[in-house]
């Protein structure tokens, strides 16, 4: 690339920063709402999951089934195709469907939790059995066995879990800009896409491409720092 030419990006590139810190905010929006859903129902339905399995604590084979098919029918759901059947009902409770981080984070955050929930299950399901004996011998309720013994004993593998599924969350979010959701993925599209401007795309790219490694590296470098084995 030549000097006039790289001098022509980065004008371009200013002009275009004010919208693609837009676009970054709005993506912070809805990988926060993802989170949040993914951490406070995620967690529990995973937990759920675990402890009413063949063979587990609270085993029932109903509950269980219930909770697994819908977990399986959510993940397995192409999720462009989630946000569309999801539309009507987004339209309904929040008043629009389209162009609004908010409104947009109504199917990553259903996405969020299913796919949690599957993390958070295999990762309590590694926890060794003679974890949860030690908890039962000393009394503990339920409550206790899950937030003194399986939290505590799964917390590496729960926090590399959810770095996966916050990774998984981005790629989401830029799928939402093809249905004017904002965010990134919106950027590249309108401002690089749609203009024939591959360099804004590639740049939005990179930009994404950043910010899935640093997820990754304080997911695993956090989960690497509370692994006591």
């Amino acid at each position: 690339m030549t000097k006039e030419a790289l001098s022509i990006y980065f004008e371009r590139l200013a002009d275009y920063g004010p919208s693609l810190a837009e676009s970054l905010v709005e993506t912070a929006i809805m990988l926060g709402f993802a989170s949040l859903a993914a951490i406070l129902i995620g967690l529990p339905l995973g937990t759920l999951l675990y402890l009413t399995a063949k063979g587990r604590i609270l085993e029932n084979k109903w509950i269980y089934q219930t909770a697994n098919i819908i977990v399986n029918i959510i993940r397995s759901f192409p999720f462009l195709l989630l946000v569309i059947a999801m539309q009507p009902l987004i339209r309904a409770v929040y008043g629009r469907a389209t162009g609004d981080p908010v409104a947009a984070s109504f199917p990553m955050m259903v996405i969020a939790i299913a796919l949690y929930a599957r993390f958070v299950e295999q990762s309590l399901s590694d926890v060794p059995k003679g974890v949860v004996e030690t908890g039962r011998a000393m009394g503990a309720s339920i409550p206790q066995l899950v937030t003194k013994f399986l939290y505590v004993e799964a917390r590496s593998s729960l926090i590399v879990g959810f770095t996966s599924a916050f990774v998984s969350f981005i790629s989401y979010s830029t799928i939402m800009g093809v249905v004017g959701g904002g965010g990134i993925g919106q950027f590249a599209i309108r401002y690089g896409y749609q203009r024939f401007e591959d360099d804004i795309m590639y740049t939005a790219i990179v930009v994404i491409i950043i910010l899935v490694q640093i997820i990754q590296w304080l997911g695993l470098n956090l989960a690497n720092r509370l692994d006591k084995r």
